[in-house]
């Protein structure tokens, strides 16, 4: 692929970026210009049709072809470390793309790729908009990479709402201080509690949820008993053992994922303990590995299927109010939480 795209390129066939650079506006601009969108100014639409005239530019066929006339194409973007977490949100998008005409495009986001060559390579295909799942929602670069380009953008499960951009969050503080207070009222006063990846919003917000329903049932918190983890089951089998190797054990450990929630589990069958007898462990989010796990996890339910569809919906939605004409005014919707009990927590020996 990259062979053939050199070769175009030094016989001298003109791309989207090219167009963009003589009209002076974005690859996306372009985009909507040659999809007819009727959201562009009438004499930055004469100036991309001015240069694809004079570059003698033409669109490419190929993807014109799959994606069809009238069918969007969207782009989710992806770079998180859970497998679960991405099963659930895959089945999530390619339900909603099926039922709205949608072409899907998965691509991986890594923060060390060229993330703006990126933005500019997707352009040059057609992409109509794109998701952006955690941790990507939180990534300032990546943000500043797409409002620079114009193109819509839906968040999914960002901790805070972005203003140039529409998003679908849950209330991840409020969700974390139920949970902690379901272990409190289990009769837990030495609990430990597994930080996520700390350049999400969401983190701190579930960090701030753990601290708050400890200080108001007068619990203190250990700092020794808060291990910092990243969202995967390494890090959450990692922190757990340093806990469990303290000389005063936790009694229970609420981890900020199922992943890492998995790995305190393992961490106390290596300590020769047993969950819920000897360790309460709980999780976040409700994915598949929590059902499929034993013992099968208390956790908080994160409709990430559902969060997954709407958000696309919503990104389909806005892209063809935009080429309608209409005034884009980015939307938040906020879904509910569920604390689900199951076979992973009891009051403490």
């Amino acid at each position: 692929m990259n062979v053939t795209r050199s070769r175009r390129r030094q016989s001298g066939r003109p791309t989207v970026n090219d167009v963009a650079r003589l009209a002076d506006c974005s690859p996306m601009t372009v985009s909507r210009v040659i999809n007819g969108g009727t959201s562009v100014r009438d004499e930055t639409r004469l100036a991309v049709e001015a240069a694809i005239k004079q570059l003698g530019y033409a669109p490419n066929r190929a993807a014109r072809s799959l994606a069809g006339a009238s069918q969007l194409r969207i782009a989710l973007l992806y770079s998180n470390p859970s497998a679960a977490y991405l099963s659930e949100l895959l089945i999530g998008c390619m339900d909603a793309a099926s039922r709205l005409d949608a072409h899907l495009v998965v691509e991986r986001c890594d923060a060390d790729r060229d993330q703006a060559k990126m933005i500019t390579r997707l352009a040059e295909t057609m992409i109509d908009g794109f998701l952006l799942p955690p941790p990507l929602c939180d990534d300032t670069a990546l943000l500043s990479h797409l409002r620079r380009a114009g193109t819509h953008a839906m968040l999914i499960g960002p901790g805070q709402a972005q203003a140039e951009h529409g998003g679908v969050v849950i209330d991840d503080y409020q969700a974390a201080f139920d949970m902690t207070h379901h272990i409190i009222a289990l009769g837990h006063r030495r609990i430990g509690f597994i930080i996520g990846n700390p350049q999400q919003s969401a983190t701190a917000l579930r960090l701030a949820g753990f601290r708050a329903a400890m200080h108001e049932a007068g619990v203190p918190v250990d700092e020794a008993l808060l291990g910092q983890g990243q969202f995967t089951y390494r890090s959450g089998l990692d922190a757990a053992m340093q806990m469990l190797a303290l000389p005063h054990r936790p009694t229970a450990i609420f981890a900020s994922n199922d992943d890492m929630a998995a790995g305190c589990i393992a961490a106390a069958h290596r300590n020769d303990m047993e969950v819920p007898r000897d360790l309460t462990v709980c999780g976040f989010d409700d994915t598949a590995l929590a059902s499929t796990i034993w013992p099968e996890l208390t956790t908080i339910r994160q409709p990430i299927r559902q969060m997954a569809e709407a958000a696309l919906d919503l990104l389909v939605q806005d892209i063809r109010a935009g080429r309608a004409g209409d005034a884009h005014t980015p939307r938040h919707t906020q879904f509910d939480y569920e604390l689900i009990r199951r076979q992973s927590d009891a009051a403490p020996r």
